[in-house]
């Protein structure tokens, strides 16, 4: 057989055995959110690049609506795992949700962004978006993204939800966060572990530089700058944001708001979304937010 035909026969060799994988990782997928009750269809998602990094963005909801809701994940996950939160919040308005670059979706950048530099990314996406400010909403690593976008581009948000918020500036040591992480996924439902280790999986290239870069950040420095409504919401059992770094996060922010979900852990929002999202709507109201 001549080298040519050699190479086309191993090319679609390996043709097949990509098709065969993708073909595998989406029925897992989708097996996987089919048990954890996530959405099975897509919204509308697009690519945005800035600054040489990428985010993978879905929206959802009635564009019609003045309202717009945007979520952003926390480290080793990604946009899918505020599926039962969307589910909740979608008929009442507009609903994005991100995969910041190197999670999810999106696609690995040659640098590890900082905090900072993701929260640039986000505002110029928040920009193009082009529905005036949101209501943006962080989760853990997320929440010191969005608490950047609010400070840095404060034309960009309307008002803040910071849950879980990371991290706690008298223990910033990699050992440390990794051994209350456990702690906290102890007794944990089995809907977060299956989701959280889905998208650990994904976000796996690079981890322990997105880790520095997250370790690395002052948030307590930006909690004073803060210049829009803020709740602040934790898990009454998470181990990853005790309660005395949750009480100086509350006071730092000017008017914060604070609320508690009674036997929650680190991961309120995709155990059970009900308690949180009940009383962001609540704040919502009482605030005035657009919706």
């Amino acid at each position: 057989m001549a080298k040519r035909e050699i190479d086309r026969a191993a090319a679609a060799v390996a043709n097949a055995v990509d098709e065969a994988t993708d073909a595998a990782a989406a029925a897992i997928d989708r097996a996987v959110d089919q048990a954890t009750g996530m959405p099975l269809d897509d919204g509308e998602i697009e690519s945005f690049t800035h600054d040489g990094a990428s985010i993978v963005v879905e929206r959802r909801g009635d564009a019609s609506a003045s309202g717009t809701v945007v979520l952003v994940h926390g480290i080793g996950m990604g946009r899918k795992v505020f599926g039962d939160l969307v589910q909740r919040v979608e008929e009442r308005g507009v609903v994005v949700t991100l995969d910041l670059p190197g999670y999810g979706d999106a696609p690995e950048p040659e640098r590890t962004p900082t905090i900072e530099r993701m929260s640039d990314l986000v505002a110029a996406y928040l920009r193009q978006l082009g529905r005036g400010p949101v209501i943006l909403l962080g989760h853990s690593m997320g929440t010191q993204v969005v608490t950047e976008v609010a400070v840095r581009h404060p034309d960009t948000v309307s008002h803040l939800v910071l849950v879980a918020p990371t991290v706690d500036r008298a223990h910033r040591r990699a050992l440390t966060q990794l051994r209350r992480l456990g702690r906290d996924l102890l007794g944990e439902s089995g809907k977060v572990l299956v989701l959280g280790a889905r998208e650990y999986v994904r976000a796996g290239p690079n981890l322990r530089r997105k880790m520095h870069a997250m370790l690395v950040h002052r948030p307590e420095e930006a909690y004073p700058r803060i210049a829009v409504p803020t709740l602040v919401i934790r898990g009454e059992r998470d181990v990853v944001v005790p309660q005395e770094w949750f009480d100086e996060v509350v006071a730092a922010i000017s008017g914060a708001a604070s609320f508690v979900v009674p036997g929650h852990h680190h991961e309120t929002l995709i155990r059970d979304a009900a308690p949180a999202g009940r009383e962001i709507a609540r704040w919502l109201r009482a605030t005035g937010a657009r919706r």
